[in-house]
């Protein structure tokens, strides 16, 4: 028997919760937000801090970084120095200060469609102009077309990649010989590439994946890597990330982005929440992964018999369920709002993740096995609906 209870249900309405800020019929399953309790050593940690009643200015001590380096060392086989690590309150502060402070206005970044949503915002609100590589499907699979990778790359406005690895919402774990051909095209054009790496440790169990960084040389001289204990131990609320960069030149430019933008200080609490997270949280993560993946299959195998016009794209990352629903709706949003209004399930359309997930929707299975069984008895309910609404 596991030693955390992750088919408790947690009431987590009325508590300021983002996800849960929702009618009482309702069930959230959009953002990428888990219903489970982090990990004891982690609260233990807050209310350590908690229980000394000072909460002042806070410094990143070497813990933090030798936390994370120990972590990245032993569970992805990658070793980072102490200077490549520079704190950051989040992943998404941090991709908005480089696109800032490593672009121009007017050039393009590049993107990968269907990607994370807030990519897109990160780009038009510093005025810089989004240019999709859209990844090919076919076979309900997904694939990089790389002639068409190296036609925008190689375009002199082009100057920044935004790579996500693994890959929301498609839940892709890009492998090594792709990452490797990714960094030479962009070495060779003279593109930045900036990897997304928060999900990388939401991989299915015994599914390691490969960082950027570590492929080559040529990738960790020509790349920065955001990373954070927020996704794998529902921590977002803290506000933690740190930023990696090999390159010292990049790096002291990224700093000082970091620090001019004002999103390069820890508040009270988020320093010893990472260290407790990436020095004790692992064999909890090890078993919410068995746990998740077990929740993935649950829906999977439950769409596949019960709702056959819906197919669930594999994944060996995240917990997110991204689902093709072109023999039910060519606009997701429609169903989406079905599904919403009829049944109270609330899920992510895939218009948000660029146009060529228009026909798809995403599910967020981080949650009580209970809930999981609930939200697909209400996807088939809503999807019956809105057919026979068409009809």
């Amino acid at each position: 028997m596991m030693p955390w209870d992750f088919d408790k249900i947690t009431e987590r309405r009325d508590t300021n919760s983002l996800k849960w800020d929702v009618a009482d019929h309702e069930l959230p399953m959009w953002v990428a937000d888990m219903d489970f309790e982090t990990a004891p050593a982690i609260v233990e940690a807050i209310q350590r801090k908690a229980a000394a009643g000072i909460f002042g200015y806070t410094i990143v001590p070497d813990a933090y970084y030798e936390a994370i380096q120990g972590w990245w060392a032993s569970r992805h086989g990658f070793r980072m120095e102490k200077d490549w690590i520079l704190f950051s309150t989040g992943v998404v502060p941090a991709i908005s200060s480089i696109v800032r402070k490593m672009t121009t206005a007017g050039e393009n970044v590049l993107v990968q469609s269907p990607v994370y949503n807030v990519f897109y915002n990160s780009i038009i609100n510093n005025g810089r102009k989004i240019l999709s590589s859209d990844l090919e499907y076919r076979d309900v699979q997904y694939a990089i077309d790389f002639t068409d990778l190296e036609r925008k790359l190689s375009d002199p406005q082009t100057t920044l990649l935004l790579l996500c690895n693994p890959h929301n919402p498609i839940g892709m774990i890009w492998d090594k010989e792709t990452l490797a051909r990714i960094g030479e095209l962009c070495h060779k054009h003279h593109v930045l590439v900036v990897s997304d790496e928060i999900h990388c440790d939401l991989t299915h169990p015994g599914v390691n994946y490969t960082p950027f960084a570590s492929v080559s040389d040529a990738c960790a001289q020509n790349s920065i890597t955001c990373i954070a204990p927020t996704k794998a131990f529902n921590l977002a609320g803290l506000q933690a990330a740190s930023v990696v960069i090999p390159n010292p030149v990049i790096r002291h430019r990224v700093n000082r982005g970091l620090n001019t933008d004002e999103v390069a200080e820890p508040n009270a609490f988020v320093v010893e929440a990472t260290i407790a997270a990436f020095t004790e949280g692992g064999p909890w993560l090890d078993a919410l992964r068995h746990y998740m993946y077990m929740n993935k299959e649950l829906a999977r195998g439950y769409i596949e018999r019960e709702i056959p016009q819906l197919k669930v794209v594999p994944s060996k990352a995240t917990y997110l369920l991204w689902i093709d629903c072109r023999a039910v709706e060519t606009h997701t949003k429609f169903l989406c709002n079905t599904l919403r209004r009829e049944t109270g399930l609330y899920l992510s359309a895939g218009e948000a993740y660029g146009n060529n997930g228009n026909q798809f929707i995403r599910m967020n299975v981080a949650c009580p096995k209970a809930r999981v069984e609930q939200a697909i008895a209400m996807l088939k309910a809503g999807v019956e609906k809105h057919i026979a609404d068409q009809c």
